[in-house]
């Protein structure tokens, strides 16, 4: 069996992260207090951001794809109604693998606590947009 996917929705998902992110890291929200507790600091040269964001796009668009997939293969196992499955999928998700990995990495990083909070909660809420993106979208376009 191969999940339907909407492409459309994976898509629109892909660029939600974007959104999401520039949002979540923008100096009035959560963006200075990440800067000093990750020790980032920005060159100011627009083009130094060029290769993040794509690789970022990238890794959102796999990301989305795989949430995509998982929730059709959810919703054809427990029926009901897309747009909750795919939330519910997107949290499991999120827990089992993002969340997981983050906290293992930044521990054996030695990251304040702080940061792997900040960041996994940013995680979760990319995924939860992208879920509703996805959710709203249903299953197929085709």
């Amino acid at each position: 069996m191969i999940p339907e996917i909407n492409f459309w929705g994976v898509l629109v998902a892909t660029l939600s992260s974007m959104v999401v992110g520039s949002v979540w890291y923008t100096p009035k929200v959560f963006g200075t207090y990440w800067m000093r507790v990750a020790k980032v600091t920005p060159s100011g040269e627009a083009k130094d951001a060029v290769k993040p964001i794509l690789i970022t796009l990238g890794v959102s668009f796999v990301s989305a794809w795989v949430l995509a997939g998982s929730a059709a293969i959810s919703q054809h196992f427990y029926g009901g109604n897309f747009l909750p499955n795919t939330l519910i999928t997107a949290t499991i998700l999120w827990a089992g693998f993002t969340a997981a990995r983050f906290i293992t990495h930044d521990a054996f990083e030695g990251r304040p606590a702080r940061l792997t909070l900040l960041n996994c909660a940013h995680e979760l809420a990319t995924f939860e947009v992208m879920a509703l993106i996805i959710g709203l979208f249903g299953i197929s376009a085709a």
